[in-house]
């Protein structure tokens, strides 16, 4: 790949996309197989490693060309309180550790179990994986910073944040879309249910969220380049976040701005809707069922996904309205708690209680492990 070639950004992004574009051709590959289903996410770990090494070169790139040679932002999180300190460190580190855990054990449940190497599960497994890496792009650098007493962040370091705290995301809501069309499938059409989610299909939907995911984080970052900051560089929140950066910019954020909210209602507003469709059917055809034993198995494999869906979109839509109805970077930050840590680290908790198939899995995983110590 080489250096990064001296083109204007978009036909240079253009020949770094025709790269990530060939994945495809891995992803039908792939999807053919039987065993495509066997190892839910991990086969799509190619096409993380890629993003970020695209990623990172990219913002080299763009570190080069850093208009008023920022070195680093101050990162000023919840309290500068000493006192607080160790109990924030605490409360975190033991969030984190629950959260990566907890969907590390559903991804492995699912690997381990074949009843589970369905369509519904296969994006479960996803969905795990990216609670995992969305977490861990947030808490071990405000760990760190607590830990060490220096709330510094690279210029560098601050916008790969940046990029994954927007990418996740929106991983994230797509994930949650894919599985209530799937839902709406197994309920509206169960004939044809094999034959509409194949494995062909299913990678083609996972891979589609990833590709969108990359593209609009890349697009938002891009605009940053051209942005000159003042001398104060202090963000008050615990991570870097778009909205925080923005503000800290002297030149103009019009057009940063508009794509925010532009990609707020393309991304969030209509997979939303897409669900809420989703539902309406399967609710139409569950009041159609005259067996109780069926109303009662499509509720249970709808009431996990309803209830991460109504905690995702719940979390985000208080983190909104916290922001627009306060000027306190503390209240803000409290809220963004909820889901930056908080909703990944109930999910798993959600899915395991709530699903009768994840928790014997996870029962019959834990039980095999135990029997080897």
């Amino acid at each position: 790949m080489g250096g990064w070639r001296k083109t204007p950004f978009f036909s240079d992004l253009t020949y770094k996309t025709q790269h990530l574009l060939k994945m495809t051709d891995l992803i039908n590959n792939l999807s053919k197989r039987p065993t495509f289903l066997l190892n839910g996410g991990c086969h799509f770990a190619a096409t993380s490693c890629y993003s970020c090494l695209f990623l990172y070169r990219y913002i080299g790139y763009m570190e080069a060309g850093n208009l008023t040679g920022i070195l680093e932002f101050i990162l000023l999180g919840f309290s500068e309180d000493p006192e607080l300190q160790p109990f924030i460190f605490g409360l975190f580190l033991c969030m984190f550790l629950v959260t990566v855990l907890g969907n590390l054990l559903i991804i492995l449940a699912i690997c381990s179990d074949p009843h589970l190497h369905t369509p519904m599960y296969f994006f479960l497994s996803n969905l795990s994986l990216v609670d995992i890496c969305f977490s861990t792009t947030i808490v071990p650098k405000m760990l760190v910073n607590i830990h060490t007493e220096n709330k510094a962040i690279s210029y560098m370091d601050c916008l790969t944040q940046v990029y994954f705290s927007m990418f996740f995301p929106i991983l994230d809501t797509l994930l949650l879309t894919v599985m209530a069309y799937d839902r709406f499938v197994a309920i509206c059409h169960p004939l044809h249910y094999t034959v509409i989610m194949s494995p062909r299909l299913c990678g083609l939907l996972v891979f589609a969220t990833w590709f969108v995911g990359i593209m609009t984080s890349l697009l938002h970052i891009s605009l940053m380049r051209h942005l000159s900051f003042c001398r104060d560089l202090e963000i008050p929140h615990f991570f870097c976040e778009l909205t925080q950066i923005l503000k800290l910019a002297c030149s103009d954020t019009f057009l940063n701005s508009t794509l925010i909210y532009f990609m707020t209602g393309v991304l969030g507003v209509f997979p939303l809707v897409g669900i809420l469709f989703s539902y309406s059917q399967i609710a139409s055809s569950i009041r159609k069922m005259s067996s109780s034993g069926g109303k009662q198995k499509a509720f249970s494999t709808c009431g996990s996904h309803l209830s991460v869906v109504s905690l995702f979109y719940g979390t985000g839509v208080g983190v909104y309205f916290t922001s627009a109805v306060t000027h306190s970077p503390q209240k803000v930050s409290v809220a963004s708690v909820m889901y930056t840590v908080v909703t990944p680290m109930l999910n798993p908790f959600i899915y395991s209680l709530r699903n009768k198939d994840v928790k014997g899995a996870l029962g019959s995983l834990l039980s095999r492990v135990t029997s080897c110590l």
